[in-house]
């Protein structure tokens, strides 16, 4: 038989057989705290000590090396990521964020600088200065998730912008102070330097750190992805061609335009992009804003704090159509997917089907089953509502297990189910009917200490012709199943009913 690509199922964690657990909807439960802002570890762990330092140690000596190698290049001195980095990664991994780590952090700086530099004991206060704006940012974006506790957003793009503004104010106050020993400057001209620094590279890399994700490429790339990328770089050449401070929003509608067009962190890592493309481009004078350096600052103190700025509106535009799109299926799973059971409801069922029908290529043989728990109501008369509802929930997830990826599950109402299996002739049908009630009678139900034997009655309705369209065949083939499922029901239940001449060649099979 052909396998078909249907929409996946919900998936229940209760079985026949052990404690089922109904799925109540909360999509970010597996979130909770343990990692704040992401799923998955697939570097650190709560639970392995000596991983974590050596990663806490290897990554702090890896964006350091990496800070120290760009300030050799003229046109990218203007980048220290090493805090914003560590800041999304003490964010993301909340378990991260204790004496130890930070500790372990804070050496690894000192140890680079103790082997490259000859700073001395300004090696201390210097570096004492990023672990300010590493701890302070991740603190204060971690106590934003346990507030938001499991809300649609990611970020909060507001105050991940006053986080970034507040932790490089606090950086750059001692930091200046500290590199007052080692630098030629002034502590205003070094004040606004580093400040400027760490608030813009903060806020163009933290929403990368906070959202960044392992890429599935499921989709291929279209028209639609080229066009505002394409767009992107017409507005950097604009600003390059016009000059004047203003130019440095010329790229802020075409980061709009990704921001509705990509997901949330491939959005992100666009706007970093051209906000680095943009602050290098000032730095070298390709884009000329015009702007007189005053005894204190220099143009790139406005030109980093302009391109902040502009960088956290399409940050909010996309957290925004995350949270709508994610609201958006919430509400498409709740019509078109049973709330207790998790298959498919009836309307959801009929929404498939007509899916299906767009896509052509119908089948001419196809089977109908519906199912019909035995004496459902003595269990809730019995055990109380509570059980039952485990029990229709346990029921729905053996049968999706059972029947996968051949048929489409759906709850009609109250004890009663229906499976759709396209592709499936007669004698195919009858077989997976069987399936489905036998693995039912061979499981108990565990309900307090109570094992509870299930058995289940199957009419089935199957036709080989020339069906106009999917959903045409369920309803032909509906009735016909309801009429075997009362006989089933009339001649004992727990048993599967259909045309006899489906029933004589099962039998002679098994004989």
């Amino acid at each position: 038989m052909r396998r078909l690509n249907l929409p996946e199922h919900a998936k229940l964690n209760g079985i026949l057989g052990s404690s089922a657990i109904i799925a109540r909807g909360n999509y970010l439960d597996s979130n909770r705290m343990t990692t704040a802002y992401s799923g998955k570890r697939y570097f650190f762990s709560e639970d392995k000590l000596l991983i974590n330092v050596a990663g806490v140690f290897i990554l702090t000596t890896l964006f350091y090396f990496f800070g120290a190698m760009l300030r050799l290049v003229d046109e990218l001195s203007l980048f220290w990521p090493l805090n914003g980095v560590m800041a999304g990664i003490f964010a993301r991994y909340a378990f991260l964020n204790k004496p130890l780590y930070y500790f372990i952090c804070y050496l690894a700086m000192i140890v680079y600088d103790s082997v490259t530099t000859n700073w001395g004991i300004s090696s201390l206060a210097v570096n004492f200065s990023n672990m300010i704006f590493i701890v302070l940012v991740a603190r204060l974006l971690i106590r934003d998730q346990v507030r938001s506790r499991g809300t649609p957003r990611a970020i909060n793009a507001l105050n991940l912008f006053n986080y970034c503004l507040i932790g490089a104010l606090l950086s750059a106050l001692f930091g200046a102070v500290a590199s007052i020993d080692i630098d030629d400057r002034n502590f205003l001209p070094l004040f606004a330097d580093w400040f400027s620094e760490q608030f813009a590279t903060g806020v163009l890399i933290l929403p990368c750190m906070l959202t960044m994700k392992r890429p599935l490429f499921k989709e291929k790339i279209s028209a639609d992805k080229i066009y505002p990328l394409l767009g992107v770089a017409v507005s950097l050449f604009a600003s390059v061609m016009v000059g004047g401070a203003g130019s440095l929003a010329f790229p802020l509608p075409a980061l709009i335009w990704c921001a509705v067009r990509f997901t949330l962190p491939a959005s992100c890592l666009v706007t970093f992009l051209t906000g680095v493309i943009e602050i290098v481009l000032v730095a070298n004078s390709i884009i000329e804003i015009n702007s007189h350096a005053t005894v204190v600052t220099s143009q790139m103190f406005s030109a980093r704090l302009g391109i902040a700025t502009i960088a956290i509106c399409p940050l909010i535009v996309s957290i925004s159509v995350a949270a709508i799109n994610k609201l958006m299926a919430q509400v498409s799973r709740r019509a078109d997917y049973d709330y207790l059971t998790g298959v498919y409801s009836r309307s959801g069922l009929h929404e498939t089907l007509k899916s299906m029908d767009e896509n052509g290529n119908v089948p001419q043989e196809m089977s109908v089953m519906l199912l019909d728990i035995d004496y459902f109501k003595g269990i809730n008369d019995s055990y109380g509502h509570e059980c039952g509802d485990l029990v229709l929930a346990a029921f729905a997830n053996k049968v999706n297990q059972i029947v996968g990826e051949r048929g489409l599950v759906a709850r009609m109402g109250g004890e009663e189910f229906v499976v759709f299996c396209p592709n499936a002739a007669a004698e195919e049908g009858y077989q997976i009917a069987e399936e489905i009630r036998t693995a039912v009678a061979q499981h108990p139900f565990e309900w307090k200490k109570n094992r509870l034997w299930l058995t289940v009655s199957i009419g089935l309705g199957s036709q080989a012709r020339l069906w106009s369209s999917y959903t045409d065949a369920f309803i032909q083939l509906m009735p016909k199943a309801d009429r075997y499922l009362y006989l089933s029901k009339n001649a004992g239940r727990n048993r599967t009913s259909a045309e006899p001449d489906v029933l004589e060649s099962a039998a002679q099979r098994a004989g």
